[in-house]
């Protein structure tokens, strides 16, 4: 093989300052995520089991619905607030970075806060529950802000620990993989913990006060730790174009964008009513095993086999959606859900059936494909709209995550007063008419909700990843044409601007390059160039103004106006990221001769696509190419043309 032109991108080691910061940041949503379990779900088991023991029931249970309408409310809430924090977060500056202290802060006043909920608030409800309900009000607020200030910094640092897209999909996979450890985990040693510190107090094997105090400070503590891997193994990287605040997206911005795409609206949708599902029945497992199997032992078996199964599906996804698209996926797993509803009702008699059907819950990518699939609604919306909402992929995934949390936090406290499942209750307390109630709010209805988020992504969700190549290609046609429907005037009194070759090899013309239907002729104005090398640089000094999600094109502009595409290959959409390095970010100021990408030419030409790379001007009505020579060799940084604004 002639390596000189088919040379892949150079493989990079890892620096010792990487491997601490990418074990750093993984170890930090442990503590994170199990802090974020202990808040969401445990902490309404603890209210309605242990909180308010020694109270009469109806002030106890009007404390409970209080608290749980409160969560509720409070969680709603957030969807507004998080931009509010977010901005706050990017307008700190300190010499430790503006993500850092409110990492720290954030876990140490949510985890003082935190415990001083699993006092009861050093029981004052027995002394003075009115009392009780206004300090709770102002306690559970003020910690539900401090750790939403640590959430928003966390996953909010990605972007400014690398440059580099990939590597920033391996900290995100990597503290989401951390994650489903610490929530995950929490079920494993809940009861153990719960049961054993009564224990060494009493010598009775039961929840009580004393166990739920120390499992919420052995997570605090947790959380506390893993916050401080943070801080003292990341770096911020001080060369990075962050976002400014007239960036940012409000609430008011990413609804606006939803309802003007319905390939965001609609899986969106099916999400919601998967992430319904799972969390309400997530929430009341450990009431099953409690008051309706009997077994509140078992419980961490649960766990186990969460984070087992969750140690799979993640890695395994992308290898199963090469040959698998993403709908049947989706449909697969929650087919997969459907069929562990129906042993979470009827099979609940055998331990090992139960197990089956905690495996079958669990086996799921729908966080997964409707991540992708928003992602790759970027670009439809680009192409029907003519406005790219990068920030809502950010924002849409984690908003219905938090407004299902909300609803499961409500669900959950409803469902515990209404089966009778608080205070000292225990198994042989409940009656077959509350233990129907609790398996139609715990199963069936989230078993409905499971089927609709079928029929949903398989009738609306048009987007599949074929669908979405010929998107992008449309999408290069028109933008090839000049038809940006963003498209930014041009500055005529400006001088003409010198384009760069931004990669060795040798110049062809547009009309001699074969498209993927095996015509020829590229449309639009620009040149093209075979390839020698495997890295794109910058062709003059502009700013990134978007990129494909697939990686494999961008556009980047001059002072002037002046637009340029660099679009790498024929076809090679289809490989949808795959061997595509990229070393910006959309918005960033770049300098002429600055490595903005690397690709494996290997991989394209071994998945039988060509790598050549075609550059065209965004707006060749008003700009045109002078001084262009074809045929010749040229190596990267060497002028190649000069853009002229048409007078």
């Amino acid at each position: 093989m002639d390596t000189t032109t088919k040379a892949a991108a150079p493989r990079q080691h890892l620096t010792k300052q990487q491997w601490i910061s990418r074990s750093a940041f993984c170890f930090g949503n442990v503590g994170h995520s199990a802090f974020y379990g202990v808040m969401s779900n445990y902490f309404i088991i603890f209210v309605t089991s242990g909180m308010f023991a020694g109270l009469s029931k109806s002030v106890a249970d009007r404390l409970i619905g209080l608290i749980t309408g409160l969560i509720v409310g409070v969680r709603i809430i957030e969807l507004v607030i998080d931009p509010l924090l977010g901005n706050i977060v990017d307008n700190t500056h300190t010499r430790w970075g503006k993500f850092k202290p409110w990492i720290l802060w954030g876990n140490i006043v949510s985890g003082a806060l935190l415990l001083v909920l699993f006092t009861g608030i050093f029981g004052l409800a027995k002394v003075n529950w009115v009392l009780f309900a206004v300090l709770f009000v102002v306690i559970f607020i003020t910690f539900d802000i401090f750790y939403s200030f640590s959430d928003v910094s966390y996953w909010g640092m990605v972007p400014a620990l690398s440059e580099d897209s990939h590597e920033r999909s391996i900290y995100t996979s990597l503290g989401a993989f951390a994650g489903t450890i610490g929530w995950n985990g929490l079920t494993i040693i809940v009861v153990p913990i719960v049961t054993t510190f009564p224990y060494l107090a009493t010598g009775h094997r039961n929840e009580g006060p004393a166990g739920w105090f120390a499992f919420a400070a052995i997570v605090t503590v947790l959380a506390l730790l893993s916050a401080l891997a943070v801080c003292l193994g990341t770096k911020e990287n001080d060369n990075i174009i962050r976002q400014s605040a007239k960036q940012k997206t409000s609430i008011k911005d990413v609804f606006s964008a939803i309802f003007h795409n319905d390939q965001i609206m609609w899986p969106a949708l099916a999400y919601l009513m998967y992430s319904c599902a799972y969390v309400i029945t997530n929430g009341v497992l450990f009431y099953l095993y409690k008051f309706v199997i009997g077994q509140p032992g078992h419980f961490w078996v649960v766990g186990v086999i969460a984070t087992i199964v969750g140690f799979f599906v993640s890695p395994l996804f992308p290898i199963f959606n090469k040959y698998v698209p993403r709908k049947w996926l989706f449909t697969i797993g929650q087919c997969c859900m459907v069929v562990a509803y129906l042993i979470f009702i009827f099979g609940r008699s055998n331990v090992y059936v139960m197990d089956l059907g905690l495996v079958l819950f669990n086996v799921n990518c729908a966080q997964l494909v409707t991540v992708l699939t928003l992602t790759d609604a970027i670009e439809y919306g680009q192409l029907k709209t003519g406005q790219r909402n990068e920030a809502v992929v950010l924002a849409v995934r984690p908003m219905i995550d938090k407004l299902t949390g909300a609803i499961s936090n409500g669900l959950v406290g409803w469902i515990a007063l209404a089966c009778g499942m608080t205070g000292s209750a225990t198994a042989a307390d409940m009656t077959a008419k509350s233990i129907r109630t609790f398996d139609s709010m715990a199963f069936y209805i989230p078993m409905v909700l499971a089927l609709l988020s079928i029929v949903i992504f398989l009738s609306k969700v048009t987007l599949s990843e074929k669908k979405h190549a010929q998107v992008v290609e449309e999408l290069k046609t028109e933008l090839a044409a000049g038809n940006d429907a963003e498209e930014t005037v041009v500055d005529e009194n400006q001088a003409a601007v010198t384009l760069l070759a931004p990669v060795d090899g040798e110049v062809v013309d547009l009309a001699n390059v074969t498209n993927e239907d095996g015509t020829k002729g590229f449309p639009g104005s620009g040149f093209a160039i075979k390839p020698a090398d495997g890295r794109i640089y910058a062709p003059f000094d502009g700013k990134i103004r978007f990129a494909f999600s697939t990686r494999h094109a961008f556009e980047i502009e001059a002072e002037n106006g002046v637009g340029l595409v660099i679009h790498v290959g024929i076809g090679t959409v289809n490989m949808r990221g795959e061997g595509f390095n990229t070393h910006f970010q959309e918005g960033q100021t770049v300098h002429a001769g600055e490595l903005l990408l690397e690709f494996n030419r290997d991989l394209i030409l071994q998945s039988g696509y060509d790598d050549i790379v075609v550059t065209f001007l965004t707006q060749p009505q008003k700009v045109q190419l002078q001084e262009l020579k074809t045929g010749v060799k040229v190596v990267h940084g060497q002028p190649i043309a000069k853009a002229e604004i048409k007078k």
